[in-house]
């Protein structure tokens, strides 16, 4: 059977919109009659909070998946149209648990094998490069990075692809491809251009055609639990992400 196409959205770098995006754009593919399963892989719990979870209060969450003390579909929520597999807490101290197993690197992958229900799987990285992260890298088949149009954040990039590159060559040697999503991007600016055209000619048809502008309705819409499509529908936001939705449906670029 189809297996899902499972995609860890990854930034070493704190507040480039990383949550937003997996949110965003897990719920604009459930706009697109696709079947999603949401994994909030970050400690910090931001994803689950995002969809109006008490992270405090939760009885399953990934961490008890990854423990092996409950299954998928025992733990994923429904939430927006989609299963959501939430997180708290309790997942900082998977690291520690896991350094002793033999191939602690496979945990994640093991745990999503069979999942053919989903057409997509989303995986919300910590902001950091450790075991967490490269587990979500080899389990996934695509690596989306958001990516805001300041200078700081380009300078980041170099130390995120080389993690990929060396998940790539130790774990994974199928993938993971990785894909660029500008964000926050304001066409007025003059450094926001200036930072786009790079990043196309560095990265090619890696970046989406597809931009995220800067809109005030995207950073609010979290903080009342809510994606931009039912926070603000009729927004530059909303309209952005269902055309990265859509992009997405369309052809890959090459590995």
């Amino acid at each position: 059977m189809r297996q899902p196409d499972i995609i860890a959205f990854c930034n070493q770098k704190g507040g480039v919109g990383k949550t937003t995006c997996a949110l965003n754009i897990a719920v604009g593919l459930t706009l697109l009659k696709k079947k999603v399963l949401v994994i909030d892989f970050d400690p910090q719990a931001h994803l689950t909070y995002s969809l109006g979870l008490d992270a405090h209060q939760l009885k399953s969450t990934i961490y008890d998946v990854m423990r092996g003390t409950v299954s998928v579909d025992e733990a994923a929520m429904d939430i927006k149209g989609m299963k959501v597999l939430p997180a708290n807490l309790d997942l900082s101290r998977l690291e520690t648990e896991m350094i002793a197993l033999s191939k602690k690197e496979f945990a994640l992958k093991s745990r999503l094998a069979d999942l053919s229900v989903f057409h997509y799987v989303i995986i919300d990285c910590p902001p950091a490069s450790g075991l967490l992260t490269v587990n979500a890298l080899v389990a996934c088949q695509d690596v989306y990075i958001p990516l805001q149009m300041e200078f700081l954040a380009l300078k980041g990039m170099s130390r995120l692809l080389n993690l990929i590159a060396e998940v790539k060559k130790k774990y994974n040697k199928n993938g993971p491809a990785y894909r660029v999503i500008p964000t926050r991007y304001d066409a007025r600016k003059r450094l926001n251009n200036a930072i786009m055209d790079k990043v196309r000619e560095r990265f090619g048809d890696r970046v989406f055609k597809s931009v995220i502008r800067e809109n005030i309705a995207v950073a609010e819409a979290p903080s009342f639990g809510q994606s931009i499509f039912e926070y603000a529908p009729k927004s530059h936001g909303a309209e952005d992400y269902l055309a990265l939705c859509r992009e997405m449906l369309r052809k890959k670029p090459s590995a």
